[in-house]
């Protein structure tokens, strides 16, 4: 695989003589650094837990021993551990390997976990199922780290997993960081745990002790020690979140100590029930830029390997901003003259650009770790005192709140503005993180406003106007990653009204419906095809909840044949909410709906995924030459 020693398999890493062990650690570092450096991806994660990986590999025997990694973007070294080094390069690219675990991808992969805090409930899962067909000796192991123990699903499994007694080994790797720094009292309490104040106390009395008395003889040296191991073994029992769920915990020990890992694991998968081992660990240990800025250096593009100099990603000219650097700039704006705005994030407090709001006004941004449920309640409560909450959730870590969202602020008609990030395909993550779900899920719930800014400058307005009109529910948002335009240049707001959408072309026979940032592809078509003499109107929808009947009306009385186009599912989205109207009200247009089919999306680039699934410029421009074939 690298270095001198060609391991593609756990298989052949359990035949190294241990002292080649820490070289291979070195090389693994070394060819995740310069992969990364040529290709980006997720990458201080996994220089983290180098040695750990390779320890639990030495030791277990996987893929019999079942073995799941979570969060998954710390998953890289195991994959160049079990045969996936050749095909590195693919990683994260369309047709490669994926960024996560995928059991689909390899046998060594027990668990997909594109999402935090699944590994517990899974691991118990499957612990139980050995235990009922009989197999009492088949190891489980779950590594949960880069803070997805704040997650309520992982206190809930280790609740379960305290009353069942199956014979799990948990592996924290804390790290004390998720994306951004961890927090809340959990991380607090790990810390608590490593520095141990009490125990290094006592520890450091009796070590002067045995140094003041160097004539005592061996047998009163040996019962202070014993003492001293009875002392730290009731420290941590009484005080232990962990002891007290009927989980035994052992640490916290050094996770790039390969030597000492290698012999807890073979000493714990020798010890029956539930266990937890608690490895502190350093977030991008050996790239030292990574080391410094850990946040920074979670996922990156393209860098120079020896400084960490990053190097540009240069875009169209016409690209002048992300989606999320407008975000982060017009609601900081905003709360300035808004004193009711307040945000909430789960851990992407740095991803949604919310960082400089934080610095501006820390009382008012709330980093409620990856607690993507309690984020939606949460912001319900502030919501009943009448501030105005900003909820900003990624659309796929959306789903996990699903039923806070609809029983908790959409029942109660709480006003609370949802800004969806990352919402249609988002590239390289592959399917666990495309927002393909979210128009339909949101426009099926009553009471809730839905929209999704075409542009830049529409963005602006559409934040300003949900904290300006606030309706009598909540607000969503949806907005891609990455880039867009702005349509008008000017630092003033324009309040928009609520469920309408506007005409961008007039033309005859065909119209377009373009709903978010891919209406830039249907405007590119209409310019296109003008110059060929092919008129097409195009109809920006701008919400997708309520929708704009009378821009509907007019557009079905006008135009025999119509094209919808959306970055999210086709099946129950905007396009299925366009039929729906028709059947409604009687109209036999002819309608093509552009958007995602029933699957789930792969990964790719946002450009080849739109291409692969047939709503880019060029699919818009054969559904439109299909009509006068």
């Amino acid at each position: 695989m690298t270095g001198n020693y060609q391991i593609n398999t756990p298989e052949e890493l359990r035949k190294l003589p241990p002292h080649l062990l820490r070289q291979l650690s070195q090389d693994l570092r070394t060819f995740l650094i310069e992969h990364i450096a040529m290709y980006g991806g997720h990458f201080s994660s996994s220089l983290g837990v180098v040695e750990l990986t390779i320890a639990l590999h030495y030791v277990f025997n996987t893929p019999k021993d079942k073995l799941i990694w979570d969060v998954g973007h710390q998953a890289y070294v195991h994959k160049l551990l079990t045969g996936r080094a050749p095909h590195f390069h693919s990683n994260r690219l369309l047709g490669g390997i994926s960024g996560f675990p995928s059991m689909e991808e390899n046998e060594f992969d027990a668990f997909g976990t594109g999402h935090s805090s699944t590994s517990l409930s899974a691991i118990l899962g499957m612990a139980c199922a050995a235990s009922y067909k009989g197999d009492h000796i088949r190891q489980h192991i779950a590594v949960i780290g880069d803070g997805a123990l704040t997650a309520g699903m992982a206190f809930e499994a280790l609740n379960n997993i305290g009353f069942e007694q199956p014979n799990v080994l948990i592996v924290l790797n804390d790290n004390n960081m998720s994306i951004d720094a961890a927090t809340g009292a959990l991380q607090n309490y790990l810390v608590d745990l490593t520095s141990g104040h009490t125990y290094n106390k006592l520890k450091a009395h009796i070590k002067k002790l045995l140094s003041a008395n160097k004539r005592q003889t061996v047998r009163c040296i040996a019962a202070i020690r014993k003492v001293e191991k009875l002392m730290k073994q009731w420290l941590v029992a009484s005080s232990n979140i962990f002891e007290a769920l009927n989980i035994r915990y052992f640490g916290p020990i050094d996770g790039h100590d390969l030597p000492k890992l290698i012999k807890i694991f073979d000493q714990l998968k020798h010890i029956p029930g539930p266990k937890i081992l608690h490895c502190v660990t350093q977030k991008g240990k050996g790239f030292p830029p990574a080391m410094l800025n850990k946040a920074l250096w979670h996922a990156t593009g393209k860098f120079d390997k020896l400084t960490g100099v990053r190097l540009e990603n240069k875009s169209s000219p016409l690209y002048r901003n992300t989606f999320q650097e407008v975000f982060g700039e017009t609601l900081t704006q905003l709360a300035r003259s808004n004193k009711r705005i307040v945000a909430i994030s789960p851990a992407m407090l740095s991803g949604s650009k919310l960082n400089s709001m934080k610095q501006a006004m820390p009382d008012r941004v709330f980093d409620v770790g990856i607690c993507e449920q309690h984020a939606v309640t949460f912001s319900a409560g502030l919501a009943t005192d009448g501030l105005l909450p900003f909820c900003v959730i990624y659309s796929t870590f959306l789903q996990r709140a699903y039923d806070q969202l609809i029983h908790d602020v959409a029942l109660q008609k709480l006003q609370v503005v949802f800004c969806i990030d990352r919402s249609g395909v988002v590239g390289p993550d592959g399917p666990t993180h495309q927002g393909a779900f979210d128009i339909a899920f949101l426009r099926c719930i009553p009471n809730i406003v839905g929209a999704s800014p075409m542009t830049l400058t529409d963005f602006r307005n559409l934040l300003f106007t949900a904290q300006a009109a606030p309706v009598d529910g909540p607000f969503a948002i949806r907005y891609p990653k990455g880039f867009g335009i702005h349509d008008q240049h000017t630092d003033q707001y324009t309040k928009l009204e609520i469920g309408k959408g506007r005409k961008l072309c007039v033309g005859k026979d065909i119209a377009i419906l373009s709903l978010g940032p891919v209406g830039q592809y249907a405007m590119e078509a209409c310019c296109d095809l003008l110059n060929e003499g092919i008129s097409v109107a195009h109809y920006d929808l701008r919400f997708f909840k309520p929708l704009d009947e009378e821009l509907l009306h007019e557009v079905f009385q006008t135009y025999p044949y119509v094209i919808t186009v959306e970055d999210g599912c086709r099946a129950g989205g905007v396009g299925s909410a366009i039929l729906e109207f028709m059947a409604d009200h009687g109209y036999k247009a002819s309608l093509k709906r552009l958007g995602l089919p029933d699957t789930f999306a792969v990964q790719g680039t946002q450009e080849e995924l739109h291409r692969r699934y047939g709503y880019d410029k060029e699919a818009i421009i054969a559904a439109i030459r299909q009509f006068y074939e």
